[in-house]
C-alpha cells in the first residue's frame, strides 16, 4: 500500500527542484567524461598499468549498469527522495577521497563507489519528476533538465582542462562534489518524497539477474574491440544472453516482478525504448569516430577534440527546452521523429565529406547534429516512458530506460570499431593490390593502426605520420573512406526507428499521468 505524499506543485516552487534534479543526473554524465577526458595526466601520476587504463576509465559505467534496476527498485520501495540524497552523499565522499589518492588500487575503489553512488542519480532524477512536477507540464521540465545537462556537458570539460593543467589532475575530482552540494540544497528541503510500497518485496533474484546480465554485456562488448571469436568476447555474450532470457522467465513467474514485462505490451513504451538504445548507440559511437579520426587522420590534440562538443552549447540547450514544449503542446512522436532523423543527418554528413582534407567546421557540424538530435530524442522518449509509469513503480520504469540507455552506450563503441574494421581493410587490400605489394607488407604497414583502434580507441599515444609513411600506401584516404562507409551504415538505424515511431505511436495521447 503507497503512503500519501504531497500532489505534483506549481511552476515557482518546482523550478528549484527540477535544477536540483538536473545537476543530480548531469553528474552520471560529467563525472565520467571528465576523468576520460583527464586520464592520460591521472594515469602517469599514479603509474597506471597500460592495461588498466579501460578499466579504471569504466569502472563506474560497470557498476551503474550492473545496479540500475535495482536502484529503481529501491527507490520505489523505500522512497525515491531518500534514495537520491544517498546518492548525491556516497559520490560527494568518493570524488573527495579521490583527491587523496595515493596509487592506482585506491582511485579503482573509489570509481567503483562512485558508480554505486551514480547509479542512484541516472533513473531516479527523472523518476522524481513524476512526484514533483504536474503531467501536463512534465515536459518542459524534462527539456530543462536536458538542457542543464547539455550546458555542463559543453562547459566542464574546458573548465576541467584548465584546471588540470593549472592546479594538477587531484582538481578535476572537485567537479562533481559541487554539482553534488547545490543538487543536495535544492533537493532537500523543497522535493516532496515519493510514494513507497509498504509491504512490497524486492525482487532480490530479478535485479540481481539482470544486473549479472548487463555487467556480462558490458564485459563482452567491450572484449569484443579485440576480437569476436576470442572466448574473452563470446563467453560473456552468452552468459549474459542465458541469463537474460533466466531473468525473462522469473519475471513471468513471480508475484512481485522487479519489472513489468507487461509495459512492454504499449507500442509507444516499446518504441521509446528502441529510441533510447539508439540514440546513446549512435552518440558512444560518435566518441570514437572524433577520437580515431580526428587524431589519426585531422591531427587534432585531445584538447581540440574535447572542444568540438563546446560550440553551439546553449544552442541545443535552447532547443531542448523548446523539445519540451512540443511534446507537451502535442505528443512525442513529432519530437522523437525529429532528432532520430537529425541524428541520422549527422552521420549522412560525415559519410559525405569524411577525409583527410576535411574542414574541422564539418566535424564541429557533426558533432551539433548528433548532440542535438540525442538530447531532443531523449526528452521526447523520457516523457514516454514516465507516462506510462503505473503509480508507485516511477524509479523502475525510469531505471529500464537507463537500463537500455547504458546497453546502447556499450554497443556502440564495439559495432562502429567492428563494422570500420572490415570496410579499412577492404579499402587497405584494394590499395594495396594496386600498387603490387603482397597482403603480408600491407598488413605490416598497418598494423600500428590497427592495434590503436583494437587497444586504445581514441588513445593519443599513436603517431598519425603513420599514415602518410606505410609503404606509400594512401592509408589516410583509406581511413576516411572506411570511415564513410561505416557512418552511412549505423545511419540506417535512426531512419528505421523514425520510421517506426512515425508508424506505431498514437498521433493523440489521452491524459497524461
Amino acid at each position: 500500500m503507497a503512503v500519501p505524499t504531497a500532489t505534483p506543485r506549481t511552476n515557482a516552487t518546482t523550478l528549484p527542484v527540477v535544477l536540483g534534479l538536473a545537476l543530480a543526473f548531469a553528474v552520471t554524465v560529467v563525472d565520467p567524461l571528465v576523468l576520460s577526458l583527464n586520464l592520460p595526466q591521472v594515469s602517469r601520476a599514479l603509474h597506471v598499468p597500460p592495461q588498466a587504463l579501460g578499466l579504471l576509465s569504466g569502472a563506474a559505467t560497470l557498476v551503474m549498469a550492473a545496479a540500475v534496476l535495482a536502484a529503481g527498485s529501491l527507490g520505489d520501495k523505500f522512497g525515491l527522495k531518500r534514495l537520491l540524497m544517498l546518492g548525491l552523499v556516497v559520490v560527494m565522499v568518493a570524488d573527495l577521497l579521490s583527491m587523496l589518492s595515493p596509487g592506482y588500487g585506491f582511485l579503482l575503489v573509489m570509481r567503483f563507489l562512485d558508480g554505486l553512488g551514480m547509479t542512484a542519480l541516472l533513473g531516479v532524477p527523472l523518476a522524481m519528476l513524476k512526484v514533483v512536477v504536474p503531467p501536463e507540464k512534465r515536459p518542459v521540465s524534462i527539456g530543462i533538465l536536458m538542457a542543464v545537462t547539455t550546458v555542463l556537458c559543453g562547459v566542464v570539460p574546458a573548465f576541467t582542462g584548465w584546471m588540470v593543467a593549472t592546479v594538477g589532475w587531484r582538481s578535476l575530482f572537485l567537479i562533481a562534489p559541487l554539482l553534488c552540494l547545490v543538487s543536495l540544497c535544492l533537493t532537500a528541503r523543497r522535493a516532496p518524497e515519493s510514494p513507497v510500497q509498504q509491504g512490497r518485496r524486492l525482487d532480490v533474484v530479478g535485479v540481481t539477474m539482470i544486473g549479472t546480465a548487463l555487467l556480462a554485456l558490458v564485459v563482452g562488448l567491450a572484449a569484443a574491440q579485440n576480437g569476436v571469436s576470442r572466448p574473452e568476447t563470446w563467453v560473456p555474450l552468452l552468459f549474459s544472453a542465458v541469463v537474460a532470457g533466466l531473468f525473462v522467465l522469473h519475471e513471468c513467474r513471480t508475484t512481485e516482478p522487479a519489472l513489468d514485462l507487461a509495459l512492454f505490451r504499449s507500442t509507444s513504451f516499446s518504441v521509446a525504448l528502441a529510441a533510447t538504445l539508439t540514440l546513446n548507440f549512435l552518440a558512444a559511437g560518435l566518441g570514437i569516430v572524433l577520437g580515431q579520426f580526428g587524431s589519426i587522420v585531422l591531427s587534432l590534440s585531445p584538447e581540440a577534440i574535447g572542444l568540438l562538443y563546446l560550440p553551439g552549447t546553449l544552442l541545443i540547450a535552447g532547443a531542448v527546452t523548446l523539445a519540451g514544449r512540443l511534446v507537451g503542446k502535442y505528443t512525442a512522436r513529432p519530437v522523437m521523429v525529429t532528432g532520430l532523423v537529425v541524428m541520422a543527418a549527422s552521420g549522412l554528413l560525415l559519410a559525405g565529406t569524411a577525409g583527410p582534407t576535411m574542414a574541422v567546421w564539418l566535424l564541429v557540424l557533426a558533432t551539433w547534429l548528433c548532440n542535438l538530435g540525442s538530447l531532443v530524442t531523449s526528452t521526447s522518449v523520457s516523457e514516454t516512458v514516465l507516462s506510462q509509469a503505473p503509480a508507485g513503480r516511477a524509479g523502475t520504469v525510469a531505471s529500464v530506460q537507463m537500463a537500455f540507455a547504458m546497453t546502447g552506450s556499450a554497443f556502440g563503441p564495439t559495432v562502429y570499431l567492428l563494422l570500420f574494421d572490415v570496410f579499412f581493410k577492404r579499402r587497405w587490400l584494394a590499395d594495396a593490390k594496386s600498387r603490387d605489394l603482397s597482403v603480408r607488407q600491407a598488413e605490416r604497414a598497418v598494423d600500428a593502426v590497427r592495434s590503436a583502434m583494437a587497444q586504445n580507441p581514441g588513445g593519443s599515444g599513436y603517431d598519425p605520420n603513420l599514415l602518410r609513411q606505410a609503404s606509400g600506401l594512401k592509408l589516410a584516404l583509406d581511413f576516411a573512406v572506411g570511415l564513410r562507409l561505416t557512418m552511412l551504415t549505423v545511419s540506417i538505424l535512426p531512419l528505421v526507428v523514425a520510421a517506426v515511431a512515425f508508424w506505431l505511436m498514437p498521433r493523440r495521447e489521452g491524459p497524461r499521468t
